[in-house]
């Protein structure tokens, strides 16, 4: 029997079979639970049905999170289709291009807001929707961050302010949906290649400082972000709220 048997997950943000969220999707299959995902748009929607038909996720829904009635469209479908939810993954960030190198100074009031909006209020958005799905459930809400959300890494500027917005995020909603049972917490991975890390300048280094500075000497995998979400989403973890999670082979210990 897996740790998660019985379980219904929604995840937000598989874009391609290197999503973190993927990951989580397939290692969330494997220990028992139905999973259903939510994509972009239809951009994505030929990489993600494939991946979906692979676990054998019937729920595969578009939704823009910058959209109310988006969001309250799709868990009204999750309703009619599973009557509750026990975990929720938040795996969505965006900032625009041009704002992820060079100066910190280069960002605009727009791109500000959009960055803001789409990783880290959605979460909230998410969490008002999913709310009455989970209580009663001992349920988990999950969500993806990094670490220049709590320290400064060149060219990842106003996502570093995004993922410091969507930390206080989880923590503030950890106390607010606390009292019906659901669990809120982040997993802080390290560097991975994904389709969204490719827009960040300079990734590549980044990356190689990492592998040669953190305690474990190397990088992580999806896998091991995969790992802590199944812990995290799982009863193992029922005393666990308001944590920010690094995976990240130690390196967030490292002073120099």
């Amino acid at each position: 029997m897996g740790l998660l048997e019985g379980k219904k997950a929604l995840i937000f943000g598989v874009a391609n079979d290197k999503s973190i969220a993927w990951a989580v999707a397939e290692a969330y299959r494997r220990e028992g639970a139905e999973v259903a995902l939510a994509y972009a748009g239809e951009a994505v929607a030929k990489r993600v049905q494939p991946l979906a038909e692979s676990i054998g996720a019937n729920l595969v829904l578009p939704c823009d999170v910058r959209n109310d009635a988006d969001l309250a469209e799709l868990f009204a479908k999750v309703r009619e289709s599973w009557g509750g939810l026990d975990i929720l993954v938040h795996s969505v960030a965006f900032a625009n291009k041009e704002e992820l190198k060079g100066s910190f100074l280069n960002t605009t009031r727009e791109g500000f807001a959009t960055a803001l909006d789409i990783s880290a209020y959605s979460l909230i958005a998410m969490a008002k929707e999913a709310a009455p799905l989970m209580q009663g459930r001992d349920a988990s809400i999950l969500a993806m961050t990094y670490y220049g959300g709590q320290k400064v890494f060149p060219n990842y500027n106003v996502m570093g302010v995004a993922k410091a917005a969507l930390e206080m995020t989880v923590r503030y909603l950890a106390e607010a949906v606390g009292e019906d049972g659901i669990r809120v917490n982040a997993i802080s991975a390290g560097p991975l290649r994904t389709l969204a890390s490719a827009g960040v300048g300079g990734f590549g280094q980044i990356a190689g400082h990492v592998a040669s500075k953190a305690p474990l000497r190397r990088n992580i995998s999806q896998e091991e972000v995969a790992g802590a979400a199944v812990y995290l989403a799982s009863g193992l973890a029922s005393g666990v709220t308001g944590e920010i999670h690094f995976v990240d082979a130690g390196y967030n210990v490292i002073g120099l």
